[in-house]
């Protein structure tokens, strides 16, 4: 077919008797030597075998238009764009490029609302607590049951004779951070129910903050009752208060599991939430006034000695961590 355009369109040049011209041809006088039922391929094939395009050379001679004052014209051969058409206001949107999203497809639907149950790493937590602490009951029953049993029927030689092993004071241990973890959540959960929803960092943050403050709490109280008993009490005796202090801030925490699950996946009521926690703090502390007074003032006549070395070394700390706790939460929420 090409060959065919082009030699109708040669014989319909040669029966036009096509000049001879010096000048550069024109596509309109190309045409014009083309019969009228000439087609447009034809006359595309007579334009293509006249006009060939050639190299364009641009002017080197500098431009000569600008106003007197001014710095001369850009050259035709620099193609760059000023800043001000490169950026504009929506240069940094997602719809401004159209290779990026330009938003959402469809109506957005209502968003779902932050449960504790859905919380990975909550339920991670306290699963990997729930797994743990079976594992190492299971392996220090008979030290618990001797620890519970010491602590309210054993006499003071017999509780200090108890030996601990390595692996049973770090399971101690294991269970006082899982007391702190435990409380630090109940507080969080408070605090998302009565005070606020909306903080100035992350959750997993505020639960270690308040971990972090639980956990002080126990060791500054832990060193206020070695300066105290140091000073007044004897060795054996400050030895075996600082075994019952442990059993208790520990099962303090075993106390606390069972709130704490009905807490995040059964929807138990904040309000009977608290009344729990409050019961297991106020019956822990009942245990260890009992204890120290068994330990250290079990004679007459101490009433008064007891209540203020009580005070002192329980309810001091206790009202001291709720007002560090009060002062972190209104830094931490977003106020409106």
């Amino acid at each position: 077919m090409p060959q065919q355009t082009d030699s109708i369109a040669e014989a319909g040049l040669q029966s036009q008797h096509t000049p001879h011209t010096s000048h550069e041809l024109q596509p309109w006088e190309v045409l014009r030597w083309l019969p009228k039922n000439a087609t447009p391929a034809q006359q595309d094939s007579a334009i293509r075998a006249h006009i060939k395009p050639k190299e364009i050379h641009w002017s080197e001679r500098p431009d000569t238009l600008h106003l007197p004052g001014q710095e001369p014209g850009v050259s035709l051969k620099d193609f760059s764009l000023p800043q001000y058409y490169k950026e504009s206001f929506f240069s940094k949107q997602p719809w401004f490029h159209p290779e990026l999203s330009g938003g959402r497809q469809g109506v957005a639907g209502d968003p779902i609302p932050y449960t504790i149950a859905g919380d990975n790493l909550i339920t991670s937590l306290l699963l990997f607590c729930f797994i743990l602490t079976a594992l190492t009951f299971s392996r220090t029953r008979r030290f618990l049951a001797r620890q519970a049993k010491a602590l309210f029927y054993g006499s003071e030689n017999r509780m200090s004779e108890i030996t601990e092993t390595g692996n049973e004071l770090r399971f101690q241990i294991f269970m006082v951070l899982q007391t702190c973890l435990l409380f630090a959540l109940v507080y969080f959960f408070y605090i998302r129910t009565y005070v606020t929803t909306t903080f100035t960092i992350e959750q997993y943050q505020i639960i270690g903050i308040f971990t972090g403050v639980f956990a002080a709490y126990y060791l500054v109280k832990a060193l206020a009752y070695a300066c105290v008993d140091w000073v007044f009490f004897t060795r054996k005796k400050n030895e075996q208060w600082m075994k019952s202090y442990l059993f208790l801030a520990g099962s303090e925490g075993v106390v606390l599991f069972p709130m704490v699950l009905l807490l995040a996946y059964f929807n138990l009521p904040m309000q009977a939430a608290v009344i729990y926690a409050l019961v297991v703090v106020g019956i822990f502390k009942i245990l260890s006034f009992y204890r120290t007074n068994s330990i250290f003032f079990n004679k007459k006549g101490a009433i008064v000695q007891i209540f203020l070395y009580f005070c002192a070394l329980e309810l001091m700390p206790l009202m001291a961590l709720w007002g560090v706790l009060t002062t972190i939460e209104n830094n931490l929420k977003i106020n409106f």
